[in-house]
C-alpha cells in the first residue's frame, strides 16, 4: 500500500489532507472527528483581530462606567481581548489532549501589535504549530504597494521571533508581483506558504438594493488559481507550500500534490459533505499511486511544477488562444 504520509513544516502528517480553520474546527468534537477520518493536520478555527476589536468597542459603547473612571476603557478592553484569548486557549489545550495529530492554531490578523504576546501563549498552550491568516485589502489609494505588503513581513517577522514553533502565513494573491512577495516571505521565518485564503466578498440583491453576501463556499472548479501559483512557485521558495480553495475531490487533491504542493487545506467540502469525505479523498489518492506505481508522496509531489514540466511555458499564458480552445 502507497505510503501516504508527509512532511510539513517539519511536522509529521499521516496524510497531506489538513482541516483548515473554519467555524467546524472550532469544536473539540470536530477536530476529533476530523483526525479520525484521516485529516493529517487540522487547523483551529481563527482568533480573529477585528472581531476581537469589535467586540471591545461593542463593550464600550454600553458601559457608562468608562466615562467616570480613567482606566475603565482600558479595563474593558483588556477583559474583552482577554476573554476570547482564554477560550482559545482552552480549545487548544483541549484539542492536543485528544487527537494524535498536528494541531495548528490560527490567528486572523491586520497589524504586528499584540499577537505577538498572543503567539507566545499559544505555543504554551500546546498548539503544534500556527497559522497566521493575513489579507490587507488593497484599496487605499494613498497606501503604496510597498506600505500594504510590508505589514505581512512585519507581522510574520514578528511571530516567528516570538515562538519555537512553526508558522505558516496565508496569503492571498493581491500582491504586486505575487512571485516576488512569495520567494521573499521566508525570509521571515514562515515554514510554509498556503495558497490561498478565501474572504468574504460583497454581492448585490437586485430588489431590496441592498449588500449581501456572495457565497460562502468554493467550487470545485476555484482550484484552478491556487494550482497555478503551486506549480510556478514550487521549488523556488525557501518553505513548504499547501494548496488550499476548490480541493472537493480526490483528483483534486492529486493535481495540487503533482503541481507541488505538500499538502492541501479543506473546508468547503467537510460542510458540504461532511469529514468522512476526508476518508474518501485519500482513498482515492492511495487507489491512484498504486495504479501509477507511486510507492511514496515524495515521487508525486511536484512531479508535474514548472520546474519539472515539459511545457513549463503553459503555467504563465494568460490568455486563451485557438490552439488551447475549442471555443470557434
Amino acid at each position: 500500500m502507497a505510503d501516504l504520509s508527509t512532511t510539513w513544516m517539519g511536522l509529521k502528517l499521516k496524510s497531506p489532507i489538513i482541516a483548515a480553520s473554519c467555524t467546524l474546527t472550532g469544536s473539540v468534537e470536530h477536530v476529533s472527528e476530523a483526525a479520525r477520518c484521516g485529516a493529517g493536520a487540522v487547523v483551529l478555527k481563527s482568533l480573529f483581530e477585528e472581531q476581537i476589536m469589535q467586540d471591545a468597542a461593542r463593550s464600550l459603547g454600553g458601559n457608562e462606567q468608562r466615562f467616570f473612571y480613567a482606566q475603565a476603557e482600558d479595563y474593558i478592553r483588556e477583559y474583552s481581548r482577554g476573554d476570547a484569548l482564554a477560550s482559545y486557549l482552552e480549545l487548544i489545550r483541549a484539542s492536543c489532549r485528544e487527537v494524535p495529530v498536528p494541531v495548528i492554531a490560527s490567528i486572523n490578523c491586520v497589524s504586528a501589535g499584540e499577537w505577538v504576546q498572543f503567539a507566545r501563549e499559544i505555543e504554551d498552550a500546546g498548539a503544534d504549530g500556527l497559522e497566521i491568516n493575513i489579507f490587507v485589502m488593497p484599496s487605499d489609494p494613498s497606501r503604496s504597494s510597498a506600505e500594504n505588503e510590508q505589514v505581512y513581513f512585519d507581522v510574520l517577522s514578528a511571530v516567528t521571533k516570538a515562538v519555537r514553533i512553526p508558522v505558516a502565513a496565508k496569503v492571498s494573491s493581491y500582491f504586486s508581483s505575487l512571485a516576488h512577495t512569495a520567494r521573499a516571505l521566508p525570509s521571515t521565518g514562515i515554514g510554509s506558504l498556503v495558497m490561498f485564503n478565501r474572504f468574504f466578498s460583497p454581492d448585490i440583491d437586485i430588489d431590496t438594493m441592498e449588500l449581501k453576501p456572495a457565497p460562502l463556499f468554493s467550487t470545485p472548479e476555484d482550484y484552478c488559481h491556487s494550482l497555478r501559483w503551486i506549480a510556478m512557485l514550487s521549488g523556488s521558495v525557501g518553505c513548504d507550500l499547501v494548496a488550499s480553495t476548490g480541493v472537493h475531490n480526490s483528483e483534486t487533491l492529486i493535481k495540487q500534490l503533482l503541481a507541488g504542493a505538500k499538502a492541501v487545506e479543506v473546508a468547503s467540502v467537510l460542510y458540504l459533505k461532511g469529514f468522512e469525505e476526508i476518508r474518501t479523498m485519500l482513498e482515492g489518492l492511495e487507489e491512484y499511486m498504486d495504479r501509477q506505481g507511486f510507492a511514496s508522496l515524495s515521487e508525486l509531489v511536484g512531479r508535474m511544477s514548472m520546474k519539472n514540466s515539459l511545457h513549463p511555458a503553459a503555467y504563465e499564458r494568460s490568455q486563451f488562444m485557438k490552439h488551447f480552445s475549442d471555443i470557434s
